[in-house]
């Protein structure tokens, strides 16, 4: 490709409504250009690096057994009413009606559209196993799209979905897409974990993400850098303590902390380390009548160390937890407290609730809590002496960094990641919704059992970017950059000797295969190295009429700070070799 056929619109600066690296860098070297909340334009230096992702994808995913077809991105509302999700998925589901007031939906994903294929298609167990997968455009109404590529409401994805007979052979299926992962990521030249994800209502351990490492991500990666374990953070297990709760020291009293209605605060005020602190945390649960009414709630009382934070996920697994849980209400709170948020505690209740400790709190001994009296708190307080021991005592928080890790095999780290693919076993879910069976060998229908597999196709090179870039720009791996190599000739149009040698180089390398763009625009030498730099490819070769008189040209990986002068007879063996070909 020459530049001068190519479309290159480079900013000097990022609009103001860009807020991370990416999506700054993507629109100055006018990769992508924003359309509206959400929705961008893929422009045609952007559309190469999308092109050759989905090429990479396409051909792992090939090689793993899968089968390509493409699903409408406008599904019709019957098929996600017989699952449900109609109803249940929110303000993210997008819904339309034709001219004819039928309902619609612009698909977030297509279970139920697969689904509907295998239930029609798939008649005996000899057909088994199948995958299907897509590479198609989809959309998600997000109530605050931001961050570009990173989330935006429509987005390419690749979304795989397995089919099988039993558990055993599904899991089978799940390794092969877990393995193909591997190969599509280690390909893409960016540094990954694999990380065990929670699996929500479904259950069972077979839920693994992808996590490019950035530490703009959003995501928290828990792992052991002595060990292969790694998860997100709602997945890590804090383990019971190694230690027994200790004998009280102390007796109960209460003490003076005015206007102190954070444990940091109480600890800075007692001067006492944050881990002898108590949070108390007000949650509560309802019961619904088929009309979906309240028609009763509990209150619960979660207590955490004054240094943890809870875990959501962890605490809607509990007993009494799995039909979802809210904060308490004002009024709930004073109901069984008798005093507003900030100095609560397990101590004088007004009215009993059940308790839930975490692991933590359960061996602490002479802790600090709330006395539920404002500008008050309880120091000395013990299981057992001041308050009745917990009714559940469960691993509600979130790890920290130091942690011993679940495997035994060290302690944990964290490191920020940003989620670009998920594989996820799903049972029979969607199949037993839609009714989808086949004849296993005995001639009795079975429901198939299917799993899901998904890669952020758009999302991925916005996690490339953050990942790799410097103050210049972007830093791409030669397998997903929008071109691999670019030639700058300095002042082609003053001297035929730079002209000829470029257009060489050039002509010698599209021969081998390599994707060179060659800037014939005649941009001044400065201006021309700004906008390669900004754009990230990632092997420049620099022609000028002064190398060229001695001989040489210069070479300069997108890393490195400096130029290599290579001798001009070498240099397409020089670039071969960096190119490792």
């Amino acid at each position: 490709m020459k530049a001068s056929q190519f479309l290159i619109s480079t900013l000097k600066d990022a609009p103001a409504d860009a807020e991370v690296v990416s999506h700054k860098l993507m629109m100055r070297a006018g990769l992508i250009k924003k359309l509206g909340a959400g929705i961008y334009n893929y422009m045609p230096m952007g559309l190469r690096v999308i092109r050759k992702v989905e090429a990479i994808v396409r051909e792992e995913m090939n090689k793993a057994g899968a089968i390509e077809l493409t699903m409408p991105v406008v599904q019709p509302a019957e098929l996600w009413q017989e699952t449900g999700r109609f109803e249940k998925m929110g303000p993210e589901l997008l819904r339309i009606k034709d001219r004819h007031g039928r309902d619609f939906v612009v698909q977030p994903t297509s279970e139920e559209v697969v689904t509907d294929i295998a239930r029609q298609e798939i008649r005996s167990y000899k057909q088994l196993p199948k995958n299907f997968y897509q590479i198609q455009t989809k959309f998600r109404d997000e109530r605050r799209p931001r961050f570009g590529l990173m989330r935006g409401r429509e987005f390419i994805m690749k979304d795989a979905y397995s089919f099988d007979r039993d558990q055993v052979s599904a899991k089978q299926s799940y390794q092969v897409m877990a393995d193909a992962y591997r190969k599509i990521f280690d390909r893409f030249g960016l540094t990954y974990r694999a990380v065990a994800a929670d699996s929500g209502a479904i259950g069972g351990d077979l839920s693994e993400e992808f996590q490019v490492i950035a530490a703009t991500g959003e995501d928290a990666i828990v792992y052991c850098p002595t060990s292969n374990y790694a998860a997100n953070m709602e997945k890590a297990e804090a383990l019971v303590p190694a230690h027994a709760r200790g004998a009280a020291t102390q007796a109960m009293a209460k003490t003076a902390t005015p206007g102190k209605s954070t444990c940091e605060d109480v600890a800075a005020l007692l001067n006492v380390p944050l881990n002898t602190t108590v949070k108390s945390l007000v949650l509560a649960t309802d019961t619904l009548n088929d009309k979906g009414e309240v028609v009763k709630s509990h209150v619960w009382l979660l207590l955490l160390r004054g240094d943890h934070d809870m875990n959501e996920v962890k605490v809607g697994k509990l007993p009494g937890f799995e039909g979802g849980f809210r904060f308490a209400t004002t009024q709930e709170i004073d109901d069984h407290f008798g005093c507003k948020p900030g100095y609560l505690g397990p101590v004088n209740l007004k009215q009993p609730l059940k308790i839930v400790a975490d692991r933590d709190v359960a061996v602490m001994a002479d802790w600090i809590c709330g006395a539920n009296e404002v500008d008050f708190h309880m120091t000395g307080v013990n299981f057992g002496r001041d308050v009745a021991e917990p009714d559940l005592v469960a691993d509600i928080r979130n790890v920290v960094a130091g942690d011993a890790s679940p495997d035994g095999q060290g302690v944990l780290a964290i490191e920020r990641g940003i989620e670009v693919g998920h594989v996820f076993y799903l049972g029979t879910k969607y199949s037993q919704a839609m009714n989808a069976t086949f004849l296993d060998v005995n001639g009795k229908p079975q429901f198939m059992e299917m799993g899901c597999y998904g890669i952020g196709v758009t999302r991925l090179p916005a996690a490339a970017i953050e990942q790799n870039h410097d103050e210049r720009g972007m830093i791409w791996p030669d397998a997903i950059a929008p071109f691999t190599v670019v030639i700058c000739p300095v002042n082609m149009d003053r001297s035929e000797d730079v002209k000829a040698a470029a257009f060489k180089l050039y002509e010698d390398l599209l021969a081998l295969g390599v994707d060179v763009i060659l800037d014939d625009r005649g941009e001044r030498p400065g201006a021309m190295f700004a906008d390669w730099e900004l754009i990230g490819v990632p092997h420049r070769v620099t022609i000028g009429d002064k190398g060229l008189k001695d001989g040489v040209v210069e070479y300069q990986n997108r890393r490195d700070s400096e130029s290599t002068k290579v001798a001009v007879a070498d240099v397409l063996a020089h670039v071969k070799a960096q190119l490792g070909l």
